[in-house]
C-alpha cells in the first residue's frame, strides 16, 4: 500500500489567538489525524519551534519580525527564508519532500511559486504548487492604499501576469474570491493589455499549459458546529456577558467579531450605531469582540458620538466567543467584500439573528432566507436590526434557516472537500505531468490562446 501523500502548506497569516485563516488551518491539522495523512503548516513566529499537533499534524514556527504595516499582531516571513540554499524554509521542505506546497500568501511568499516552476529548487523534485486565495488583492490595496480605477488595474496585472502562471494550481476560499482570478486572466476583462505581454510574463514565469479553468478550485471554509452551537444560550453566559461590558441588564446586545481593521469596512458599525443610539423605544449596545489597527479609531468615535453604546472587549477565547455569540440579540458583520466570512457562519450556527451586507463571499451560504441581506449603509443596517427586535416569528424562521445553512457548511465537510481537492490535483498534475512541468513548451508557448 503506497504512503499517504504529503503536503506542506506556508502561510503569513497564522496567529495562534485570531483570524478565520488560523481558524481553517487549525481545522485541516485536526483532518490530518482523522484521514492519517501527513500536513505540516510553516508559519512565523517569535522563536524557532516545532510544535505536533496529533501524530499526522506539524507546525513549524520561522522566526521572523512583526509586520510594520497592516496588522501588527502578525509577523511576517520573508523571501530570504526560502530563496537562499541554507535559509530555514528551504531546510525543512527538504526535510518533508512534501508531494504538494500550498502557499497562502500573495506578496512575500508568492515568489516561492515561480521559483519552482522555473526549476530553482532541484533538490526537493517538482512538487505540485498552488495558491490558496483567502482574499482578494483588489480589496486589499482598496482598503489599505487607494482605491479607484487605477488600483483595480494594478491589481488585474500582478494577478494575471505573476501570480497565476506562477502556480499549477489556485484554490480559492469562495466564488467571489475566484473571480479575481479570472477578471485577471481573461482577455474579455484586459482587452487593453497586449498579447505579447502576456506571453512575455507566463513564458519567463514557465506557467503551466493547461486550461484555465483546469487549474481554479473553489473550497468554502466551513464552521465548528460542536463549539459553536445554539446550546450554548444560557441566562448565566448572558448576565456574565453584559457585566463584562458594563452595560444595562436590558440592553438589546448586538454583536461584531473580527478582525477591527480597514479592510472589515469598520466605519459602517460606527454609522449604524450613531443611529441606533437615538432610538427612543430599545436600549441597543454593541460590543467588539476582538483586535486590530483600528481599535484607538472606534473607540475615540464611541466616545465622541455615542458614549457607552459600543464596548470593545479585545481578543475573547474561543469558549467565551461561542457563549457570546448565542447570547447576543443581534450578529453584525459589516464588509461587502468578505472573501468568505467564517464569523456570520458561527453567529448562525449559535442561533442568533445575522445582519450582512448584500455582496462579497458569504453570499455563497448568506441568503434573505437566513440573514438579513442589506446594502452596507447605516440606515439599511439600523432597519434590519430594528426588525429583527420587532419581528419575533421572522426572526425564529430565518435563524431556524441558519442554522440550517450551518448544518450544512461544517468544518468536517470543509476540510473532507479540501483535502479530496488535493487529491485531484495530484492525480492530475501526475497525469499531465508535462503540461506543467515541460520548461521549452512553456517558453514557446502562445498564451493567449488560454485566455481568449
Amino acid at each position: 500500500m503506497s504512503a499517504p501523500p504529503k503536503s506542506v502548506h506556508i502561510t503569513n497569516y497564522y496567529h495562534k489567538n485570531s483570524g478565520g485563516i488560523s481558524t481553517s488551518y487549525n481545522a485541516l491539522l485536526a483532518a490530518a489525524a482523522r484521514h492519517k495523512r501527513p500536513i505540516r503548516l510553516i508559519v512565523p513566529g517569535e522563536n524557532e519551534e516545532i510544535e505536533d499537533v496529533n501524530e499526522f499534524g506539524r507546525i513549524y514556527y520561522v522566526p521572523a519580525k512583526k509586520s510594520v504595516a497592516f496588522d501588527k499582531r502578525y509577523r511576517v516571513m520573508m523571501p530570504w527564508q526560502y530563496m537562499l540554499t541554507d535559509s530555514i524554509i528551504r531546510k525543512i521542505l527538504l526535510k518533508e519532500k512534501p508531494d504538494l506546497v500550498e502557499i497562502t500568501d500573495k506578496y512575500t511568499l508568492s515568489i516561492f511559486g515561480a521559483m519552482v516552476s522555473r526549476n530553482m529548487f532541484k533538490s526537493l523534485g517538482r512538487p505540485a504548487i498552488v495558491h490558496f486565495s483567502c482574499e482578494r488583492m483588489d480589496d486589499n490595496i482598496a482598503s489599505f492604499i487607494a482605491g479607484g480605477r487605477i488600483s483595480r488595474w494594478f491589481a488585474r496585472q500582478v494577478m494575471g501576469c505573476y501570480n497565476f502562471p506562477s502556480f499549477d494550481y489556485h484554490i480559492a476560499n469562495s466564488p467571489y474570491t475566484a473571480e479575481e482570478f479570472r477578471r485577471s486572466v481573461m482577455k474579455e476583462t484586459n482587452r487593453r493589455r497586449p498579447d505579447w505581454f502576456l506571453n512575455f510574463c507566463w513564458r519567463f514565469f514557465r506557467s503551466s499549459l493547461a486550461p484555465v479553468d483546469d487549474r481554479i478550485f473553489i473550497c468554502p471554509r466551513g464552521v465548528d458546529a460542536d463549539q459553536f452551537s445554539e446550546e450554548r444560550k444560557s441566562p448565566e453566559i448572558r448576565k456574565a456577558m453584559i457585566e463584562k461590558a458594563g452595560i444595562p441588564k436590558d440592553s438589546i446586545v448586538l454583536l461584531y467579531a473580527g478582525r477591527i481593521s480597514p479592510e472589515k469596512n469598520i466605519g459602517l458599525l460606527a454609522e449604524t450605531m450613531k443611529l441606533l443610539s437615538k432610538d427612543e423605544e430599545s436600549d441597543f449596545r454593541l460590543l467588539v469582540a476582538g483586535a486590530g489597527p483600528q481599535e484607538d479609531w472606534l473607540r475615540s468615535q464611541a466616545e465622541k458620538h455615542m458614549p457607552g453604546r459600543i464596548k470593545l472587549l479585545g481578543h475573547l477565547d474561543k469558549d467565551t466567543l461561542a457563549g457570546y455569540y448565542a447570547n447576543a440579540d443581534v450578529f453584525m458583520h459589516p464588509n461587502p467584500k468578505e472573501p468568505f466570512g467564517i464569523a456570520p457562519l458561527e453567529a448562525m450556527a449559535s442561533g442568533v439573528p445575522v445582519v450582512v451586507p448584500n455582496a462579497g463571499g458569504l453570499l455563497f451560504y448568506a441568503t434573505d432566507e437566513n440573514t438579513w441581506l442589506r446594502e452596507p449603509e447605516p440606515g439599511a443596517f439600523a432597519d434590519a436590526v430594528r426588525e429583527i427586535i420587532s419581528d419575533p416569528g421572522l426572526r425564529r424562521k430565518k435563524v431556524e434557516a441558519g442554522l440550517k445553512t450551518a448544518a450544512e457548511n461544517t468544518r468536517e465537510r470543509s476540510t473532507d472537500n479540501l483535502i479530496a481537492t488535493y487529491d485531484r490535483i495530484l492525480e492530475d498534475f501526475k497525469k499531465r505531468n508535462d503540461l506543467f512541468t515541460d520548461l521549452d513548451r512553456s517558453k514557446k508557448h502562445d498564451f493567449s490562446e488560454l485566455v481568449s
